[in-house]
């Protein structure tokens, strides 16, 4: 029996770099670059995972 593929989509997160940019501090203003934890620096999600995606304060994430 052949396993079923999941479709992937591009990750809201990092809109498909698997990385992104945040600012150092309010004081510093650098930018910092971070892996994108959401997509394991992959850029791309599997479709039945963008349900369990959430938003709070501290932006988006993902349910394990």
């Amino acid at each position: 029996m052949v396993p079923l593929k999941h479709k992937k989509i591009i990750c809201p997160r990092c809109t498909g770099n698997g990385f992104f940019k945040v600012k150092e501090s309010i004081d510093r203003a650098r930018d910092k670059v971070v892996q994108c934890p959401m997509c394991n620096s992959q850029g791309e999600i599997d479709e039945e995972k963008v349900n369990t995606v959430y938003v709070n304060a501290d932006g988006l994430h993902r349910l394990h």
